[in-house]
This record gives structure tokens, sequence and C-alpha cells, in this order.
């Protein structure tokens, strides 16, 4: 898996307990192989973006506009608490008459829906069931702060014809699905019951590596209600996801003491001196 320095800074920013100085980003890019140099040169372009801003000489925090992404993106951790029981209904979102000349606007729109766990049933109908608390008026305002344009139509729907509630149902795999929620969960508890055994730089590289696919499966997962999923699985998932986060905010919050206290401090590379990404 190659990491991208600017992924990987804003990563741990938005997990920080505070600013994050310059020696520990280009510290903690160096377990995955990644030059002095081009951690800098991602930080400049990171402040010029506005992502983020300087919090003191050689540190950083937030931008306003990541940190009101990371808000809504830390929002995994109690993600079983918005779910309400399912009628059969669904939510549904227009975007008939939205312009997809703006690329940019247009990459924000589909991130938006995606995040929410929207699918297309038409194409330019998406839609998923309608089984999170607050309903469309909680969920508009969400995908607005997500990047909706403000003129796309949230709205519930009910009674659709059955050939389209059972193409709805269709949109998603919950079979492949569940299995992932399995599957990762296993991986998770098997690396957990080592990470006792390994060096500080090696849990908080190997950490990084599986936690960020674990939470990233769920920042995406659509939330969907029974019998479209198996939502014992998916419960169970994020729980121990939960577990490894708070043992991966140790090891990184050990590490990037390291880096702080100890100017020299560099985390070891792999013994065959090869970067660690490609």
């Amino acid at each position: 898996m190659s990491i991208n320095p600017k992924s990987l800074i804003l990563n741990l920013l938005r997990v920080a307990d505070g600013p994050l100085s310059s020696r520990e980003a280009v510290g903690a890019c160096a377990l995955f192989g990644i030059r002095e140099n081009s951690v800098r040169v991602s930080l400049v372009r990171l402040a010029a973006a506005g992502l983020i801003e300087a919090a003191g000489r050689g540190s950083y925090r937030l931008g306003p506009q990541a940190a009101a992404l990371a808000r809504d993106l830390s929002g995994w951790r109690t993600a079983e608490d918005r779910i309400c029981d399912w009628d059969g209904g669904w939510l549904m979102v227009s975007t008939g008459g939205l312009s997809r000349s703006d690329r940019s606007a247009l990459r924000q729109r589909e991130r938006a829906l995606a995040l929410a766990g929207f699918e297309a049933l038409e194409p330019t109908l998406y839609v998923r069931p309608d089984n999170l608390v607050g309903h469309a008026s909680v969920v508009r305002e969400r995908l607005h702060t997500l990047g909706l344009d403000d003129g796309a139509p949230v709205f519930r729907a009910r009674d659709l014809d059955a050939g389209r509630d059972q193409k709805a149902r269709r949109l998603w795999n919950g079979a492949e699905l569940s299995a992932r929620y399995q599957a990762t969960r296993l991986k998770l508890e098997s690396w957990m019951t080592e990470a006792d055994e390994l060096d500080t730089d090696v849990a908080a590289r190997e950490c990084y590596l599986l936690g960020h696919d674990a939470i990233r499966q769920l920042v995406f997962d659509p939330l969907l209600p029974a019998p479209l999923v198996n939502v014992a699985e998916r419960r169970a998932f994020t729980a121990v996801v939960q577990t490894y986060d708070r043992v991966g905010h140790m090891i990184w919050r050990k590490l990037l003491a390291q880096f702080s206290g100890v100017p020299s401090a560099r985390p070891a590379g792999p013994r065959t001196g090869q970067p660690l990404t490609h």
C-alpha cells in the first residue's frame, strides 16, 4: 500500500491531542519510506490549500475546512447510535437538476452521497434505506455539510412499485458486506494478540495500515438494516475497531512523544534499506 504524505499528515492531525510539529510529521512519514523533503513540501501545499494552518513555530493544526470533515468522519465510532428500525421506506436524492460541468462540485457530490450510503437507483436518482434517526431532515443536513449541492432535493419515499423496491434492495451486496465485517474483524483481533511483542515503530506502521483500511470500511459503510445485511456482524466489527483504535492511539502517542522529546530520534527503517512504499 502506497502512503500519500498529505493523507498521512491529515490523518495524524485528525486524531492528535494537539498540534503536530513538523518534526513529528517527518518522523511519522519516515516510517513509510517518505523522505523529509516530500513531507515539508506536503506541509506547504496543505497549508496553501487551507487544509492545515500554523499553530505556532513549526507546528500545525487542521484548518477549518478539514476540521469540519474530520468531525463528520469521526462519527464512525457512534454510527450504530444513528440507526433506527426500518419500515421498508427509502430516502432519495435527485440530482437531475444539478450541473455536471463543475468537476470539483461533482466530486464533492459523489463523495457526499457515498459517505451517506446512497446508491444510484436511476441515473440521477439516489437511494438508501430510511433507517437513520432524524430521517430526511438530518440526512439532508449531513449531505449538505459533506458537499452536496444545496439545490438537490432530499426526501422520503414510500410505496415504491415492486420492481423498483426490489431493484433498490439489490443495490448493495449484503453477503459481501457481512463477510468483509467478519474478515476484517478477525484480522484486527489477530494483530492485537501479537502487538505487545512488536517494536514501537513496527507496531505503529502496521496498526496504521490495518487501521486505515478498517476505519475507511466503517466510514463508507452504508449502515444497512436487516435483512439487507448481517447487523450483528457489523456491530461486532465496529466494537473491535473501537478497541483497535484505542490501542493504535496509545502506540502513536508513544511514538510521537519520542519524536518530540528527542530531536535526533528517527524511526528505524527496514533492514533492507529499501523504502516501505513504492
